[in-house]
């Protein structure tokens, strides 16, 4: 079956740094966009970028461009979000998600997306 797994989330220090990763099992994963997305307390899921199937092309939120970095490594079908320059609004659960149809990902919208990961807690505090 579909799985995403993430993982790398932690406490980290203001201006600090953290590589999330996004295993994935069960479906071709580099024939599918897959995105990170993230849920601060209290507030609605929102999309952080986007990493298409095939070309690879990346779409990022305006709120982590030119901080965040959004790559996929197809031989060990992960998906990666490095995360530089942490302020502490970047605080959430993250999530990795796919979709089989449709554009959602490209969009940042996490309401089209088919299938998601658990999530793995990003705290940015001193």
């Amino acid at each position: 079956q579909v799985q995403l797994v993430e993982s790398g989330g932690g406490l980290v220090q203001p201006g600090g740094s953290l590589r999330l990763s996004c295993a994935t099992s069960g479906f071709t994963s580099d024939d599918h966009p897959i995105g990170w997305f993230r849920q601060a307390p209290g507030k609605e899921r929102e999309g952080v970028s986007c990493i298409t199937g095939g070309s690879g092309s990346t779409v990022y939120a305006d709120s982590v461009k030119g901080r965040f970095t959004i790559s996929r490594d197809n031989t060990k079908n992960t998906v990666y979000l490095q995360m530089n320059s942490l302020k502490p609004e970047d605080t959430a659960v993250y999530y990795c998600a796919t979709e089989f149809y449709g554009s959602s990902c490209v969009f940042l919208r996490p309401s089209g997306m088919d299938y998601w990961g658990r999530g793995t807690l990003v705290t940015v505090s001193s």
